[in-house]
């Protein structure tokens, strides 16, 4: 069953009506309604499509956050195989928010890594609601450095609000851990392709996707604060959230003409929620060919590249 957001209310009432529509003709075989109920379905088909065709960075916001979108295991499952999974920081524990490993993507070997927000009460706590903590990332770097070791392209899945903020974490060095991971990002030999699968809240972010090719879903969301966050500071309200959404320039699309992004990979229609095999094989396919791109360029172009994309971000606006 789908989970409505609120601007989709239209939508919900008139495939609610549909559902009826189907009902009652189980109920009655007499009475022909296919012609009704086809003018319904294609009524409700071009709804959709309109309102997913102009969104708001706020409602792109909800969209990015909906419970049912795919999160980094429904990407192992389908759009990688013969994953192995490697936990650990090799110091401290293992952080589930965080998780990685060894993979194929198609016949190409990776070592990839991305957030994991949990899909029902109970993984979402183990998993702390793919907010990192300061061992998720210290494994981050554990496994691009392994990557690094053994010449293998890493892929990133970025979807977390932000790292975890909490004293426990501060006290083991989260702004630290970070920092190393970004900076592990940037020193890699091998290609990095990161991927803004959700959402991309601050340096819990960056700390995975600083590469040489971002990628980004259309209805995915990448910015250094929620907009809650920043209506508060601000405003002193997060009421003004849906205001500070538009100011902050935080959609795919704002941040592919600033060149934060380098690719908008497209979602099915009415978001990834609604088909997530379709999104999946679209995000498989994008890195895939993002990969055979960047392949055969040696150590030092490749971080020359992550050099250079990093220093022109913003360089075309006019002042």
């Amino acid at each position: 069953m789908i989970s409505y957001l609120e601007f989709e209310k239209p939508v919900a009432e008139l495939e609610a009506k549909i559902s009826e529509l189907r009902n009652a003709a189980g109920d009655d075989g007499d009475v022909d309604i296919s012609n009704e109920l086809q003018r319904l379905e294609l009524k409700s088909a071009k709804l959709l499509a309109d309102t997913y065709a102009d969104l708001s960075p706020w409602q792109k916001t909800q969209v990015a956050r909906h419970p049912a979108r795919p999160h980094f295991r429904d990407y192992i499952a389908q759009g990688f195989s013969d994953f192995m999974p490697l936990g650990g920081d090799r110091a401290y524990g293992d952080d589930e928010a965080i998780m990685g490993g060894l993979a194929r993507l198609g016949d190409r070997k990776v070592v990839v890594i991305g957030h994991e927000k949990g899909n029902d009460t109970e993984s979402r706590i183990r998993h702390n609601f793919g907010m990192g903590k300061p061992e998720g990332y210290r494994k981050a770097i554990r496994l691009m450095e392994l990557a690094d070791r053994f010449g293998l392209p890493v892929v990133t899945l970025v979807d977390t609000s932000g790292a975890f903020p909490g004293i426990e974490a501060e006290e083991r060095g989260q702004a630290e851990a970070i920092a190393r991971s970004t900076e592990a990002c940037l020193a890699l030999g091998v290609p990095l392709v990161a991927a803004i699968v959700g959402e991309g809240g601050s340096g819990g972010a960056v700390a995975l996707a600083s590469a040489e090719r971002v990628l980004m879903f259309e209805h995915a969301v990448y910015s250094v604060i929620s907009p809650e966050g920043c209506a508060s500071i601000l405003w002193r309200t997060a009421e003004k959230a849906p205001q500070a959404a538009e100011a902050m320039k935080m959609t795919a699309q704002d941040l592919a003409k600033l060149g934060v992004i380098d690719r908008i990979v497209p979602e099915p229609v009415g978001g990834a929620h609604r088909d997530p095999a379709a999104a999946v094989d679209n995000l498989a396919a994008a890195i895939g060919e993002e990969l055979d791109a960047l392949s055969g360029i040696d150590g030092d172009a490749l971080r020359r590249k992550r050099e250079d994309r990093f220093l022109a971000i913003g360089q075309g606006l006019s002042r």
